[in-house]
């Protein structure tokens, strides 16, 4: 699991609008978090390829991840929402992929499977109209 440092990530405040009445006109509670992943000393070049993938269109062209955070009334709870999304997709990006070897089918299965095919067109076949033989 890779942690990023706080000094890493760069936070900016404005106002939403949502519910909160008359604070949401005052009060600037929305947070948008902007980290920048092309030039973390924190992640090694595999976990930022994955992480720039999984960010998708939150991510910059410059390779920088934005997380808008506004679920929240308060502005201490948004601004941790949008670090506890960011970890999650650092999380997630840190996970290597399980690479799949392909193997071919054994001469036994190939033959169950033959064997199969030929036992259903077998129960196919009875099932048409019966033939007159001379």
């Amino acid at each position: 699991m890779t942690v990023i440092p706080e000094n890493e990530l760069e936070f900016r405040f404005f106002r939403s609008g949502g519910p909160g009445g008359q604070n949401v006109n005052k009060v600037s509670t929305s947070v948008q978090l902007r980290f920048d992943a092309a030039n973390s000393p924190s992640l090694t070049d595999s976990v930022r390829e994955r992480l720039l993938k999984l960010a998708g269109s939150r991510a910059t062209l410059n390779g920088e991840i934005l997380i808008t955070a506004v679920r929240y009334r308060t502005q201490e709870r948004n601004r941790a929402d949008a670090i506890e999304r960011l970890q999650g997709l650092v999380d997630e990006a840190s996970i290597k992929p399980v690479y799949r070897v392909p193997t071919r089918p054994t001469r036994a299965s190939k033959e169950r499977r033959l064997e199969g095919k030929a036992k259903r067109s077998t129960i196919k076949n009875a099932r048409g109209k019966p033939r007159l033989t001379d």
